[in-house]
């Protein structure tokens, strides 16, 4: 199930998206982990690994992804072309690299970190009062 963010910024599940999650993930995860720390380490790269360095990173790949919604309506938005897909993607492997690159730097399971924080999200966005509605919680 894809996920996407209302604008409280709260996780929602989209119905109408198809799944994207992997009995496997947990495995390729830790490969792709152990693929990146040594691209890194075989790059002397460490030394320019910062976790400043890697969340100013992240955060303008991730301006590069919104470069290509950018004036988009919401129903353009949901059907890019494939070349813009691809663009799209690729993007996205961007921001998913310097993510999981900084949670190594910092020592974060990621897997972990956002289990927990869809648990957190479930309690203060109860189904009950959060079906169908975007607004932000003001529960701690």
């Amino acid at each position: 199930m894809s996920a996407t963010a209302c604008a409280s910024g709260a996780l929602t599940a989209d119905a109408g998206a198809a799944p994207t999650t992997s009995a496997d993930l947990p495995d390729r995860l830790r490969r792709l982990e152990a693929t990146l720390r040594g691209f890194a380490e075989e790059r002397d790269w460490g030394q320019f690994h910062t976790p400043k360095n890697l969340a100013a990173a992240l955060i303008v790949e991730a301006a590069e992804l919104l470069e290509h919604f950018q004036w988009l309506t919401p129903e353009q938005s949901s059907t890019l072309p494939a070349q813009t897909r691809e663009a799209v993607a690729r993007e996205m492997a961007d921001v998913f690299l310097y993510l999981l690159r900084l949670a190594q730097v910092q020592g974060v399971d990621l897997l972990a970190a956002a289990e927990a924080k869809l648990a957190d999200n479930a309690r203060r966005y109860p189904l009950e009062s959060s079906r169908g509605s975007c607004a932000k919680s003001n529960l701690p």
